[in-house]
């Protein structure tokens, strides 16, 4: 295995810091960045402009076998238009939380996810990517973090881009709603991979988690 193939999945709940130590593992090795969770925010997003509810039915599959979603450059596009600063919110990330929970929506993306591969290694985070998209790679982290850790960063994140009006409370509540519904839901609910290493990131900053994850690649890749 080289360093220009290698699959590592970073799987865990919201506000982990998934996002952030994908891209930095992601940009240490050299590697492509698959961001799903923008991919679920866009799709839910637009799913419900449309006034399409979080159920399964023909509505639901149409708009779905006509929807084109696209990653480039950092940046997320749905049927051509640019959503990334449309997408990061408490509400969107409920309502991300509902449609992914559809097997619709997961198949749709299950596809565009596993093309990424093509061309070439990469990193990829989410809820499902070391159980359901890459089984198969050589390194499956499970990131996770106490619930009043994520809410804080999560708020932090909401406060930095404005949302004064934001509550803490609110923040933490989404959190628990949001890991009981990733959890229990029927399909791909959100569980650690029996070969994946946990990382609890509660008392570590973004650069020991990524130095962390690194020197598992590494090792991984020795290995092969």
């Amino acid at each position: 295995m080289t360093s220009k193939n290698i699959v590592i999945t970073i799987d865990g709940p919201a506000g982990a810091g998934k996002s952030s130590v994908a891209r930095g593992v992601a940009k240490r090795l050299g590697l492509s960045y698959l961001d799903t969770g923008a991919l679920y925010r866009a799709i839910a997003y637009t799913l419900d402009k449309a006034a399409i509810p979080p159920v399964e039915g023909e509505s639901l599959s149409a708009t779905l076998r006509d929807l084109s979603v696209a990653l480039a450059s950092g940046r997320v596009f749905v049927d051509g238009k640019d959503v990334t600063d449309l997408i990061r919110n408490p509400l969107v990330d409920s309502l991300a939380s509902k449609y992914s929970a559809l097997p619709s929506v997961r198949a749709r993306l299950l596809d565009i996810q596993r093309e990424q591969v093509l061309g070439g290694g990469l990193v990829a985070d989410g809820r499902d990517m070391g159980t359901v998209v890459f089984p198969l790679a050589p390194l499956k982290i499970f990131l996770t973090a106490s619930e009043e850790v994520r809410a804080r960063r999560r708020f932090d994140e909401l406060v930095s881009r404005g949302q004064v009006d934001v509550d803490f409370d609110s923040v933490l509540e989404d959190i628990k709603t949001r890991d009981r519904s990733d959890r229990e839901r029927a399909c791909s609910p959100l569980v650690e991979a029996p070969d994946s290493v946990v990382l609890d990131s509660s008392s570590l900053s973004v650069d020991q988690v990524v130095d962390r994850i690194v020197s598992l690649a590494e090792g991984a890749r020795s290995d092969d």
